[in-house]
């Protein structure tokens, strides 16, 4: 395969709601395309684009799966990303480098949850999007009400380019309103016959009222159709798409068609509105770079031009990278030295590949407008610009949303306690919504992600990939204590130890302090005591690690004053040993008579559909949060709230079920706070 011009080239990803039918129409361009000669199915785990035994046994898509074909003379380089909203950073780095994208929907279900989401997406990089109505052959099937969700949910003007042939069981084609002409699929022939005729008479009138109002929607974009139509002068089809192509490529409108993949029937005509209406590289908005200066410039979309590529997405193989680019100016070639912008590291690309599925195609060279893989980029992340050496620019990054929900996991044994901490590296590469940190306090190694669902297919590639077991828990809440009055104790020490007698006295005073004070130590002034220096200094030091060490749970001690108030010194007698045991056992018993235990609370941001405002509030009360404020906006709230964190462990699976999926939260560490009782008895605290 060579790469033809970049005028038709299309950059495509398909974007929607998980179980829409992305793979499967994915599936099908491949064979209508002739890139397959076999339709996998998505239910029989034998989908070309879900490729990784997780999506095979689950049914979902996991990973954005690139691939590449041709129908007519336009080349297309096509994403399917996935729709579960887990897996959003997939969606989120492929909208950032694709210049068009089909969106699909349910005819059953509309727009759903998660279509809302990557929809969102494709409106932050300024994406055209084609849509395209699945499942019009399901019992339920209803476009016009996907129509309207479309306008009403996404705020989108959708026109449509098509009407059915019959509805649920009895579709079997579409009305072209631009050719008004009907077009029926093969049956006998997994739909690959397209046949196209003449409009029923029954259906003529329907043909004639809809086409209508698509050259409505087309005059908004050339007055001389507005002036045809006022006329009753017909607009012929060329025009037509013409108009239809510059409305959509300025994401001002969304051409809607209609099929049923799973029966082969619409996808011809949605490669034919690919080829039509979305845009290629020198179409696509213009990207913008920034040299050493700091100074910003556009990038040509031009092969002649200083290289300037994006690594968009980044793959562990058997320990090596294999790097995702997509290349915005200047030409690539295999064994071709570049620079990383990020970490100012050169770099020889080994080799280059054009990625079909998990399948590679060797390349000698890659151009402006073209999607690749490279091997020998040692050092990219998801984010970086690979440029030419001789003219460093940095590229525009992409936004990566913040993991929420966390898990704790402990290698099984010591060949796993080895082979973890490069395994967790390598899937990091892959997945910046993964983060790896170890709790300092607990031990533990605290596993960060997008949901369950995404935390549960690291621990399984963990174990199926890189051969390391992992016992999995909730990370451990991490408590202090504090002490609620002042309380004064005097603690003397006189004990035999091998033979010496080690003697100390001390008189402590402990007072709370405010909430985020910490810790402070107080020692008599050295002209008020007799203690030399270096007993002074380890009195400091015993009492900041009995501090740090807690009194009963283990916890830290936070929030108050320790004062001495006495530390009498006995030449020959008080001894630095029966000095710290004195502190020691002084502090520990002062504490207790006055213990508090304080828990970690969070500060919670919540996004939601204003409709959803009466359940998540009364699912906060009952996880004994508290409401800040309500800002209500563009029929979306959002709740600002502190909420104990212990609270918060599964919450994210929660709240998408209290929304239907449609709510989203943020949140970061406020303060210690006092612990309910049932926790205070857990340790024994009354």
């Amino acid at each position: 395969m060579t790469t033809p011009s970049l005028e038709k080239i299309r950059n495509i990803g398909i974007i929607s709601h998980i179980d829409a039918g992305k793979t499967t129409v994915s599936e099908r361009i491949l064979f209508y395309t002739g890139e397959t000669h076999k339709m996998g199915e998505v239910h029989e785990g034998l989908a070309v684009m879900d490729w990784m035994p997780q999506e095979q046994e689950r049914g979902i898509t996991i990973t954005a799966t690139s691939t590449a074909c041709r129908w007519d003379d336009a080349w297309i380089n096509l994403i399917d990303t996935p729709g579960h909203i887990d897996f959003t950073i997939e969606v989120e780095r492929s909208m950032r480098v694709l210049d068009g994208a089909i969106a699909i929907f349910s005819a059953v279900e509309g727009v759903q949850p998660q279509s809302e989401s990557v929809w969102r997406q494709a409106n932050r990089y300024g994406v055209p999007r084609v849509c395209f109505i699945n499942k019009m052959d399901r019992i339920g099937a209803d476009y016009r009400r996907c129509l309207a969700d479309i306008e009403t949910k996404l705020k989108a003007r959708a026109v449509l380019l098509q009407l059915p042939l019959g509805n649920e069981a009895d579709f079997s084609g579409v009305i072209d309103l631009l050719d008004e002409e009907l077009v029926l699929f093969g049956e006998t022939d997994l739909g690959q016959t397209v046949k196209r005729q003449p409009i029923p008479d029954e259906l003529a009138d329907a043909a004639r009222e809809a086409r209508g109002v698509l050259v409505e929607a087309a005059a908004d974009f050339d007055d001389t159709i507005l002036s045809d139509y006022l006329d009753g002068v017909v607009v012929d089809a060329k025009r037509l798409r013409a108009t239809i192509r510059r409305g959509t490529v300025a994401c001002r409108i969304f051409p809607v068609l209609l099929g049923s993949a799973l029966r082969n029937k619409g996808v011809q005509p949605l490669l034919d509105a690919v080829a039509a209406y979305l845009p290629s590289p020198l179409e696509a908005p213009t990207v913008h770079g920034t040299d050493a200066s700091g100074e910003r410039f556009p990038i040509p979309c031009d092969p002649k031009a200083p290289l300037s590529a994006l690594a968009f997405k980044v793959l562990a193989e058997e320990g090596k990278k294999l790097t995702y680019l997509r290349i915005y100016a200047g030409t690539l070639d295999a064994g071709a030295l570049v620079l990383n912008s990020r970490s100012n590291h050169q770099e020889r690309v080994s080799r280059l590949f054009r990625m079909h599925a998990h399948k590679r195609e060797r390349l000698e060279q890659a151009g402006a407008g073209d999607i690749v893989a490279a091997l020998g980029l040692k050092e990219a992340l998801t984010g970086d610009t690979i440029c030419d050496p001789a003219r460093a620019v940095v590229l525009e990054g992409m936004y990566v949303p913040e993991p929420v929900v966390s898990l704790a996991v402990e290698a099984r044994g010591a060949d796993d306690r080895e082979k973890l901490p490069s395994a967790l590296e390598r899937l990091q590469w892959e997945d910046p919504t993964f983060r790896v940190r170890e709790d300092e306090e607990t031990g533990q190694t605290i596993l960060t992600g997008m949901g369950e669902l995404h935390l549960e297919i690291i621990v399984d590639r963990l174990e199926r990939e890189y051969g390391v077991m992992v016992k999995t828990g909730p990370p451990q809440v991490v408590y202090r204590e504090t002490v609620t009055r002042p309380v004064e104790r005097r603690e003397t020490v006189a004990r035999e130890v091998e033979g010496k007698i080690q003697k100390g006295d001390v008189l402590l005073r402990l007072t709370p302090l405010a909430r985020g004070e910490g810790v402070r130590i107080v020692l008599p002034p050295p002209e008020e005591s007799l203690l030399p220096e270096e007993l002074r200094t380890a009195l400091a030091d015993c009492l900041e690690l009995t501090c740090a060490a807690g009194s009963t749970t283990g916890y830290p001690l936070i929030d108050m004053e320790v004062r001495v108030l006495d530390a009498p010194f006995e030449p020959g007698g008080t001894t630095e040993q029966g000095l710290r045991a004195a502190a020691q056992r002084g502090l520990m018993l002062a504490a207790l008579e006055a213990l508090e235990l304080l828990e970690p609370i969070m500060s919670l941001e919540i996004i939601i559909p204003s409709e959803y405002a009466g359940k998540v509030l009364g699912t906060l009360q009952q996880m004994r949060g508290q409401v800040e404020g309500i800002n209500v906006r563009d029929g979306e709230e959002t709740i600002a709230a502190h909420v104990p964190l212990a609270s918060m462990f599964g919450y994210m699976t929660e709240l998408r079920s209290a929304t239907r999926g449609r709510g989203t939260f943020t949140m970061e560490f406020s303060r210690f706070d006092r612990a309910p009782q049932e926790v205070r008895e857990r340790f024994g605290l009354r």
